[in-house]
């Protein structure tokens, strides 16, 4: 039994990984976006405005992909208390997360239907 632990939370560690890369590539996929969108729109023949809307949408798009690798983290912060639990055993450094990098900001705590009191 203490194999099986072992082996999924060596798994579990790979995978939480694997994700929170992918995360983190989407959002330097999404900057890279945004620096050939606004390079584009320099373009003197192009209006300023131009692409205004679309530039709103990605940075939205930024926000949430921001919030979901925070997600990620936080999941990766459970997971760790998990592994401090069940597989002690593991000589491995365990993940320290500071409160603070997993909290949700005000406007975010706000739509998740918290009060917020500034």
């Amino acid at each position: 039994m203490e194999n099986r632990i072992l082996a999924d939370a060596h798994n579990l560690k790979k995978l939480v990984r694997e994700a929170e890369a992918l995360a983190d590539e989407s959002i330097i996929a999404m900057a890279r976006l945004k620096q050939a969108m606004l390079a584009a729109r320099q373009n003197p023949a192009i209006e300023v405005h131009t692409g205004q809307r679309a530039l709103v949408r990605l940075t939205e798009a930024e926000s949430y992909a921001l919030s979901m690798s925070t997600n990620l983290l936080r999941v990766h912060d459970e997971l760790s208390k998990v592994a401090r639990v069940h597989a002690g055993g593991d000589e491995g450094i365990p993940t320290v997360v500071p409160p603070a990098a997993v909290e949700l900001q005000p406007a975010r705590r706000e739509a998740a239907g918290e009060q917020v009191i500034a």
